[in-house]
């Protein structure tokens, strides 16, 4: 008896010694069955550095090219907009914009919320969405991206929106818009092009949207928003239907914007292969060539309308080009580039008349130039796509099929955007108002908004 006694409490002993190793062993075990991530150094210093070439894009690039573009009392106003926003988005995204936007979520509409406030993210966590670079290098870059497009819509009621409201506009747009639409094209499982769709073909089962470096998310987004700003808040004092609203304080800020947003834009469309490889390269190549045809074309167009080709025509040619070369950076070839680009110069120029003749009030032509352009480039890149670059056949090469799932997720994201903004625009007005008065539209936004001057 003593001794059966004896080994059913050596055996618990043993029972439970057992149990103590495995507790401590397991979770070591674990760790060596799962080695960590090897990043391509290659890929990760490419990243950062298209990181900060984005981020150069909004500031200083975009805040010059806005700011030398409207009168002498609203310049500092302009730039403080583009320098708020890149704080406040900034924040907003590790907060929940990168979460909702980027990670696997409860269905195809919208991410997760694993990644709030970046939980679980560790220095050498790593996204599905980019195997070879650290998660921390991803979020960056997507930031830059979002804080860039809040920025571009302010654009059109740049010289007229109280500041206040501008932010709250901002914190509105971007959760309610910018995440959803970033999620369905370039999100994990996103419905209209996100990756990892493996129970479903993309646009209403037709395929995958093509949006390489942003078309829809950035371009059409933010072009339309500025166009629904633009006729929820009405015209400035200024407006004129003849003729540019009031004489630009610097033209040469707002070159030294365009050649920045320029090479920033290498970061934007290159970096958006999140790889140093060949496709990175050649989209590269494809934005530069675009960009430079869309200021050739735009400037031939406006030196016959106009009889004079201005400084600010062939710069805003430039961003055309590199709006409309966007989508189709990472799919079409040189020979598709200059015909995007070309296309895009003409085309945004004639848009960008468009609002004399309607008689609304983009201040700095918005909807012009970035939804007209971004409508041009998602479009042309189902025409132009090469199977050989981007792994998908455009209607060149037989597949007609691209074109309208192109022109279905362009309908999409217009009609989206444009109604959760209208909702968002007269929320705002009827609490907290939009506009300034017409005596603060003259007097100007720094004085009014920040009580400073740009000189004296």
């Amino acid at each position: 008896m003593l001794g059966c006694l004896r080994t059913r409490r050596v055996s618990r002993f043993f029972f439970l010694s057992l149990c103590v190793i495995l507790a401590l062993a397991l979770p070591h075990a674990g760790l060596a069955d799962t080695p960590a991530p090897k990043f391509d150094s290659g890929d990760t210093a490419w990243m950062m550095i298209s990181t900060a070439l984005v981020l150069l894009m909004l500031i200083p690039g975009l805040a010059l090219f806005y700011g030398g573009m409207v009168s002498k009392e609203s310049v500092l106003g302009v730039l403080a907009q583009s320098f708020a926003v890149c704080c406040l988005i900034s924040v907003l995204w590790v907060i929940y914009g990168y979460s909702f936007a980027f990670t696997a979520g409860p269905n195809l509409y919208i991410g997760g919320a694993s990644r709030i406030m970046l939980t679980g993210m560790g220095p050498k966590s790593v996204s599905s969405l980019a195997s070879t670079i650290p998660e921390s290098v991803y979020v960056m870059f997507q930031l830059t991206f979002a804080a860039i497009t809040c920025a571009l819509v302010l654009g059109s009621v740049a010289t007229r929106i109280k500041f206040s409201s501008m932010l709250v506009f901002m914190a509105a747009w971007f959760t309610l818009v910018y995440i959803p639409i970033a999620h369905w094209v370039w999100g994990d499982h996103g419905w209209l092009g996100g990756t990892n769709i493996d129970k479903y073909p993309g646009l209403f089962g037709l395929g995958t949207t093509l949006d390489f470096a942003g078309g829809t998310v950035v371009h059409i987004n933010a072009g339309i928003a500025g166009l629904v700003a633009a006729l929820v808040m009405g015209k400035g004092y200024d407006f004129d239907k003849r003729r540019r609203n009031t004489p630009p304080y610097n033209i040469g800020l707002s070159l030294t914007g365009a050649a920045l947003l320029w090479v920033g834009w290498f970061g934007f469309n290159a970096g958006s292969a999140v790889t140093s490889g060949d496709r990175a390269g050649m989209a590269m190549l494809v934005t530069h060539i675009a960009t430079a045809a869309a200021g050739i074309s735009w400037t031939a167009v406006e030196w016959m309308h106009s009889k004079k080709p201005t400084v600010l025509g062939i710069i805003s040619g430039a961003v055309a080009g590199l709006v409309a070369i966007t989508p189709a950076s990472g799919f079409v070839d040189v020979t598709g580039a200059l015909y995007i680009g070309a296309i895009a110069g003409v085309c945004c120029y004639l848009a960008t008349r468009i609002k004399y003749k309607f008689d609304f009030d983009d201040t700095l032509d918005v909807f012009g130039v970035h939804c007209v352009g971004g409508i041009i480039g998602a479009i042309l890149t189902g025409v132009f796509a090469v199977e050989s670059i981007g792994g998908t056949k455009g209607a060149l090469e037989g597949n007609i099929n691209q074109v309208y799932v192109q022109i279905l997720s362009v309908g999409v994201t217009v009609v989206y955007c444009g109604m959760v903004s209208y909702v968002i625009l007269k929320l705002i007005n009827a609490t907290m108002g939009l506009s300034l008065s017409e005596s603060d539209q003259r007097i100007g936004l720094d004085q009014t908004q920040h009580g400073e001057m740009i000189h004296g």
